[in-house]
């Protein structure tokens, strides 16, 4: 296993639409072992293909305390959302130290692949159908802070480069 670099915000490759995964082989085996590793290391929940530079269909998540229940999407589709919605508050391992409200939808219905290819629903609700809707919209090239006034945008998108230019210096 080998821990990945997350791509920041507002860096363009952010905003690429991931292509699905065409076969469940040992290539995607490792990036998910690799992808869990990651999102364990940075402390996160969840961690889409997308934020490590790697532009396919494929998300980790894991909500336990004991960080020792992935949850591995692959191809993901939405198939049903509740008609409730509710303003959550988001965070991002690609835009550390940001948070922000977003509205959601409250209960998801997704029809994915498995860590070993076999076809799954999922029902979710509250924490993890927040997750599956903020991973997902990664592979659709969108980040949270999107849902956010352009004012807001602006100036973490500044708060970002001004933090990006002092790590290197």
């Amino acid at each position: 296993m080998a821990l990945l670099p997350i791509l920041c915000y507002p860096d363009p490759k952010l905003h690429t639409v991931a292509k699905p995964v065409s076969a469940v082989n040992a290539r995607i085996q490792t990036l998910i072992a690799d992808m869990l590793q990651t999102m364990y290391e940075a402390k996160g929940i969840g961690l889409a293909a997308t934020q490590v530079d790697v532009h396919q269909c494929l998300i980790v998540i894991d909500l336990s305390e004991e960080r020792d229940t992935p949850l591995v999407l692959i191809n993901p589709q939405l198939i049903w959302n509740s008609p409730e919605t509710h303003l959550n508050e988001e965070g991002c391992l690609s835009v550390p130290g940001i948070y922000d409200g977003v509205e959601r939808f409250d209960a998801v219905k997704v029809s994915a692949l498995d860590a070993e290819g076999r076809s799954r629903i999922i029902e979710a609700e509250s924490l993890l159908a927040v997750c599956i809707q903020h991973e997902m919209d990664h592979l659709l090239g969108k980040v949270f802070v999107e849902y956010l006034s352009p004012l807001k945008r602006n100036r973490i998108k500044k708060k970002m480069l001004k933090a990006q230019r002092e790590e290197r210096a």
